[in-house]
């Protein structure tokens, strides 16, 4: 049966997709909070033992790359929920929307965070969409293609590590002087970190529309493809949700853990690195897999609706809600206006900090879509896409609000 598009949403999906966006600050925080080499290289940058090494080490086993993998699967399949598979006028929509994406991702890297993801979705997003008529079982094989080559390139990259000489090592392994010098920037204030930033930006993204975005590709036509075979809409028993989040997360989880634990236990050799890194990036996949099954389980036996709706409308305002995630970061660790906390933030206490977050946004995203038929920056993305305001407010009798891949 061929993919129509939807003019309903599926509550199970920004259920999914809001669990997503708030697992990704977890990993996120450490870009924010500490010179950017300490998320690949956690000792670059404070404290590594005691309680910072468990936040490390279940952070890296439960979240690393797992649910940006969620996200990106969410994002490929939400192409073919607006879209459908047949011909449409609406690809003009699509592109339209993708360019607007770009546009609202270069601001957010340049001028607030180097970490941003948005221009490759953006990028990606309008080349995975001339994929949309593929049948699944197309859309996974290429979707593993694109896998095990990034993997296989990353492998390469993180072992020839070995053999680069110590001035090209700097974005990796900064000195104590490089530290601090950064540390005093990112403290001065929002302005005078800005080049700082820009420079990072250059770099990240060369390596996110080399490296990364191949990967976020490869994810987006298997989400595509689960959105076929009914994987995202329910479509499937309970029984065989149940048994692909056991034999997934059966899989996952032990590698996964072995790869964090060899980490620490070589102390991020260089000679070895490249090891625990590549076994966890081929981790994520089943876990990221068995996470989804396990939700979508959860939602098929509506036994915990009531638990559910705040991570639904985190879901549906999950442009915003990862926006926020940066103007409250910048915020807490850049300096003035803001706090300044940059380099002082342990890794318990970020954890600390990403809890309260999930809180807040798991309180106001449904306060606000009480009165709201979409998030700030959703209604802003759908009218510059529209070019024109579009209805803010919901009405009493008001249609269903349609849906918003993000």
């Amino acid at each position: 049966m061929s993919a129509q598009p939807q003019s309903n949403r599926f509550e199970n999906i920004d259920t999914l997709r809001g669990v997503a966006v708030l697992g990704i600050l977890m990993m996120n925080i450490q870009a924010f909070a500490m010179v950017f080499a300490a998320y690949t290289n956690p000792p670059a940058h404070m404290d590594m033992t005691g309680a910072n090494a468990a936040v490390w080490f279940y952070g890296h086993v439960f979240f690393s790359m797992k649910f940006i993998t969620i996200f990106s699967g969410l994002f490929g399949a939400g192409i073919l929920l607006m879209l459908g598979e047949e011909k449409t006028p609406n690809i003009k929509i699509h592109y339209r929307r993708m360019l607007w994406l770009l546009v609202i991702g270069l601001i957010h890297a340049w001028i607030f965070w180097s970490g941003d993801i948005l221009v490759p979705y953006a990028v990606m997003g309008m080349l995975v969409v001339l994929a949309r008529r593929m049948g699944p079982v197309g859309l996974t094989i290429m979707g593993s293609v694109f896998l095990l080559l990034v993997g296989g390139l990353m492998a390469a990259a993180m072992w020839s590590l070995n053999i680069l000489p110590p001035e090209q090592m700097e974005w990796f392994a900064p000195s104590a002087e490089r530290v601090a010098e950064l540390e005093t920037v990112y403290r001065e204030g929002f302005i005078a970190r800005l080049g700082e930033n820009m420079a990072l930006t250059m770099q990240a993204e060369k390596g996110q529309l080399t490296a990364f975005a191949p990967r976020l590709a490869g994810v987006m036509f298997i989400g595509m493809a689960l959105y076929k075979w009914g994987f995202l809409t329910l479509q499937w028993s309970a029984m065989r949700y149940l048994m692909t989040a056991v034999i997934s997360l059966g899989i996952g989880l032990p590698t996964s853990w072995y790869a964090a634990s060899h980490a620490l236990e070589t102390g991020f050799a260089i000679e070895t690195f490249w090891i625990g890194e590549t076994i966890n990036y081929f981790a994520s996949l089943p876990m990221a897999l068995g996470y989804a099954a396990m939700i979508m389980l959860v939602c098929k036996l509506g036994v915990f609706n009531l638990i559910l709706k705040p991570f639904a409308a985190v879901g549906r305002m999950a442009f915003t809600n990862y926006l926020t995630h940066t103007l409250v970061m910048t915020f807490i660790f850049v300096g003035p206006p803001g706090l300044g906390l940059f380099g002082t933030v342990e890794r318990i206490d970020q954890f600390q900090i990403v809890v309260a977050v999930w809180i807040a946004q798991l309180i106001i995203s449904p306060l606000w879509l009480s009165w709201f038929r979409f998030g700030p920056m959703e209604w802003v993305w759908r009218s510059l896409t529209y070019w024109k305001p579009q209805p803010m407010l919901k009405r009493k009798s008001s249609e269903p609000t349609p849906p918003t891949p993000a």
